[in-house]
C-alpha cells in the first residue's frame, strides 16, 4: 500500500512534492470535480474502504484524506455544513474570495495598488505601458531585448481584418463602446481555427491576448476616424504604444504631454484585481470559451454605468458645477438629496485612490499646455468640498480627472470609457490567463426563495 502522498500524486498526475496536507480540492486544475471523483474511486480501491456521500463532501484536502486513511471519523455534520453554507448569501459576492491570484494586490484601507508586486507609483512614474503590459501578461518585467521583441509583436498585430474595419464603418453612428464590443467579438471569427471539440491552449490564449492588446486600441481609433469623416490610418510601427494609438485616434502626431498622459493613464488603468469585468473574463474563459470571448464579455460588462461607464458620466461634472465658486453648493445639494457626487468613492478604497495623483499631475501639464485651467479648477474645488467625506472613505477615484484630460486633448466625452478599456485590456488578459492556467469552472449558487411544488392548472395531483 502506497503512502498518501504517493497515492494522491499518482491519482491526480502531479509531482509528489506538491502533495501537502494543505493541498485542497479545486486548488489546482488537476483536482477539479472530475479529479475529485477519480480520487474517491481510487481511494476505495487502494485502501479497501467505502466513500459515501458524507465522506465525498468531507475529503476535500490531503489532510482530511490522511486522517480518513488512518481511521478517523467523518467531520461532524458535513452535509449540514454544506447546506448551511449554501444558505449564507453574500449579495454581490461582497467580501468573498473566489480564488488566489498573483496578478494584482490591493489594500483598500492603506490605498495600495501593486501589479505583480510592483507599486503603482513607481510604475506610473518610471515605466512604459509596454513594460507594464509585459509584466501583467508574462509575470515579470522584461529585459531590454524582451521589451523590444514585445513592442515589435504588438506593432505587427495592429492591422485589423478588412471585415472588422468595415463593421466599424457600418457602426459609425453607434456609441464607441457598442462598436468596440461588437468589433472585438467579430475578431474571434478571424483567429486560428481549431478542430471541433478542441479548446484553446494556454499558449494560444496568450497569443490571442497579445493580439487583442494590439488591436483593441485600433478598433477605438478606427471607429472614431469613421465617425469623424476620415479614413483610419495604421501608425508607424516604430512608435510607442501610446503614441501609435493617439496618432491613429487623432489622425496626427500627438503632443508629448498627451503621450505622457496616455502612458500614465493606461498604466494606472491596467488592472484592478477582481472587479466586475475581470471577474466576467474569468467566468468566460473558465468555461473554456477562449480569450476573445472572455474579453468581449469583459467589454460588455465594463460599459455598465456603475462600472467603467461611470467614467463618461464624471466628465459632465465640470458642466454641472459650472465654476469653482459653485462647488460647495453643488456638493451640499447632492448630499441633501442623498445622491452621490460622481468621481468620488470606490468599492475597494477607503482612502485616496492611489491612481488619482498620477492622472491629476498630467492634467495639470495638459491644462498649462492648452492655456485652459478652468476644468481643473472646478474639479479641485469639488475635491476640496468633498474633503470632510474623504475622511469617511469617500475620496476622489480614478475617474475624476481622466475625462478632463480627454477634453483637453480635443476628444469627445464618449471616448472616456473606450480609452479606459484600452489600458485595462492587458489586465483582463493577465486575469484570464491566470484563470486558464489553473482552471475551475466558476459556478456559484443562488438561494432559492420562490414557491415550490406548484401544480400546473388542470394537472392531476
Amino acid at each position: 500500500m502506497s503512502s498518501v502522498e504517493h497515492f494522491v500524486a499518482r491519482t491526480l498526475g502531479i509531482a509528489e512534492e506538491l502533495v501537502t496536507d494543505e493541498l485542497e480540492y479545486q486548488s489546482i486544475r488537476e483536482w477539479d470535480s472530475l479529479g475529485h471523483v477519480t480520487l474517491m474511486v481510487a481511494l476505495e480501491q487502494e485502501y479497501g474502504v467505502t466513500v459515501d456521500d458524507d465522506w465525498t463532501l468531507a475529503l476535500r484536502s490531503v489532510g482530511s484524506i490522511r486522517a480518513f486513511v488512518a481511521g478517523g471519523e467523518p467531520e461532524p455534520a458535513a452535509e449540514d455544513a454544506a447546506t448551511e453554507e449554501r444558505h449564507t448569501v453574500h449579495r454581490g459576492l461582497e467580501g468573498v474570495s473566489f480564488d488566489r491570484t498573483a496578478v494584482t494586490r490591493i489594500d483598500g484601507a492603506a490605498g495600495v495598488l501593486e501589479y505583480r508586486g510592483y507599486g503603482i507609483h513607481d510604475l506610473a512614474e518610471r515605466a512604459s505601458y509596454e513594460e507594464v503590459a509585459y509584466l501583467l501578461v508574462h509575470g515579470e518585467l522584461p529585459e531590454a531585448a524582451e521589451l523590444e521583441l514585445f513592442a515589435k509583436e504588438l506593432a505587427a498585430a495592429r492591422q485589423l481584418p478588412g471585415p472588422v474595419l468595415e463593421l466599424a464603418r457600418t457602426l459609425a453612428h453607434a456609441h464607441p463602446m457598442e462598436a468596440l464590443r461588437t468589433c472585438v467579438s467579430a475578431l474571434g471569427a478571424f483567429g486560428p481555427r481549431r478542430p471541433a471539440g478542441t479548446d484553446e491552449s494556454l499558449a494560444e490564449a496568450r497569443a490571442a491576448g497579445i493580439e487583442l492588446i494590439a488591436r483593441i486600441p485600433m478598433i477605438v481609433a478606427a471607429h472614431h476616424a469613421y465617425r469623424s469623416g476620415r479614413e483610419p490610418l495604421l501608425p508607424d510601427g516604430e512608435l510607442s504604444y501610446p503614441e501609435a494609438f493617439l496618432t491613429a485616434l487623432l489622425g496626427e502626431r500627438p503632443s508629448p504631454a498627451a503621450v505622457r498622459f496616455v502612458n500614465k493613464g493606461f498604466i494606472v488603468h491596467a488592472d484592478h484585481s477582481s472587479n466586475a469585468s475581470a471577474f466576467t473574463a474569468r467566468v468566460a474563459i473558465g468555461s473554456r470559451s477562449g480569450m476573445t470571448a472572455a474579453l468581449t464579455a469583459a467589454v460588455a460588462v465594463f460599459a455598465g454605468s456603475v462600472h467603467g461607464g461611470a467614467a463618461e458620466r464624471v466628465v459632465g461634472l465640470i458642466d454641472r458645477v459650472g465654476s469653482p465658486e459653485n462647488a460647495e453648493a453643488y456638493v451640499a445639494d447632492l448630499h441633501d438629496r442623498g445622491e452621490p457626487v460622481m468621481g468620488f468613492g470606490h468599492r475597494v478604497y477607503r482612502t485616496e485612490d492611489p491612481r488619482v495623483r498620477h492622472l491629476r499631475s498630467t492634467v495639470v501639464e495638459l491644462s498649462e499646455e492648452r492655456g485652459d485651467s478652468r476644468g481643473l479648477e472646478i474639479l479641485d474645488a469639488v475635491a476640496a468640498a468633498m474633503g470632510p467625506r474623504g475622511r469617511h472613505g469617500v475620496a476622489a477615484n480614478v475617474d475624476l480627472y481622466a475625462g478632463l484630460a480627454y477634453r483637453l486633448m480635443g476628444l469627445p466625452d464618449d471616448l472616456a470609457v473606450p480609452l479606459f478599456v484600452v489600458g485595462r485590456t492587458a489586465g483582463w488578459v493577465a486575469q484570464a490567463l491566470e484563470q486558464q492556467a489553473n482552471n475551475v469552472l466558476i459556478r456559484p449558487l443562488l438561494d432559492y426563495v420562490g414557491p415550490q411544488g406548484r401544480a400546473y392548472p388542470g394537472a392531476a395531483r
